[in-house]
């Protein structure tokens, strides 16, 4: 009898065991489960489609060869439809001829789908217009780098990674007015708020109007510009981002020697009229 009952003591122990072994297992599996599923919900919210429309986007390159005119400071023309996206960017000239979505060995291939060049016109801040070369890219996902090759006038396609960010709508066009601030420098310079403002293709472009006529050039992320008028202030039309501190230099004269002073300037969005 004691034999008996040891043998289904055993038995039972063993049972237990194995229940406890695979309760745990599942209840591991749920929680990995619970984990991926959470997991893929935040990728998912991440890359989630925009609302059908249009919006003005950064659009960022690893090559500054590679990157858009300088009016459109940086960005491009998101336009969403049916859940697709594609971004239209202007070219700093007609240099590139075609834009391949994918790596430059795909591009090569016979039958690749080639992306053709608009003729874009563009303004620079001294009145003069040119023609350059725009591209409308699709676009997978917002915020990660993807695949662009390019092929210039040589015939040789290059690999390049692309980026989209920061949609916004968009502005219609036309002209506008928006309070700006200025600080830095000695802090006796100002410059007239609001002010003028146009908007063209989601780029901005604004009038700074000093209160010295001595400021002979402006210097805006790295491009030169010259002042549109110094009678009776020194004016400029540079290229803005509404709602960013924009970090700028002027040069003045006003001193026994010119110096190039560091200010910045910040936009404000909501007031745009």
């Amino acid at each position: 009898m004691k034999k008996n009952s040891l043998k289904r003591a055993a038995a039972l122990f063993a049972l237990l065991a194995l229940c406890c072994v695979l309760f745990a297992a599942c209840g591991q599996g749920t929680s990995e489960e619970a984990a991926e599923a959470q997991t893929a919900e935040a990728s998912g919210a991440e890359t989630a489609a925009l609302p059908d429309g249009v919006y003005s986007a950064k659009f960022d390159t690893d090559s500054s060869m590679f990157g858009l005119n300088e009016v459109k400071n940086g960005r491009g023309v998101l336009t969403v439809a049916d859940g697709e996206m594609t971004i239209h960017i202007t070219l700093k000239s007609k240099n590139f001829l075609n834009l391949f979505y994918g790596t430059a060995e795909d591009a090569a291939k016979d039958g690749a789908s080639l992306l053709e060049p608009t003729v874009d016109d563009v303004t620079y801040p001294d009145g003069i217009t040119e023609e350059v070369y725009g591209f409308d890219v699709p676009v997978p996902y917002l915020d990660e780098t993807f695949s662009c090759a390019a092929i210039g006038k040589k015939g040789v396609w290059y690999d390049h990674q692309v980026s989209v960010s920061d949609p916004q709508p968009m502005t219609a066009d036309g002209e506008y007015t928006m309070e700006v601030s200025l600080e830095g420098g000695t802090g006796r310079a100002s410059v007239a708020s609001p002010a003028k403002v146009t908007v063209k293709d989601g780029a901005y472009m604004a009038e700074i109007v000093w209160s010295s006529p001595n400021y002979d050039y402006m210097i805006v992320d790295g491009v030169r510009y010259e002042p549109v008028t110094t009678e009776p202030t020194s004016v400029f039309v540079i290229p803005i981002v509404p709602d960013t501190e924009m970090a700028v230099s002027a040069d003045t004269v006003a001193m026994s020697q010119p110096h190039l002073i560091d200010y910045t300037l910040c936009f404000d969005g909501s007031t745009l009229r």
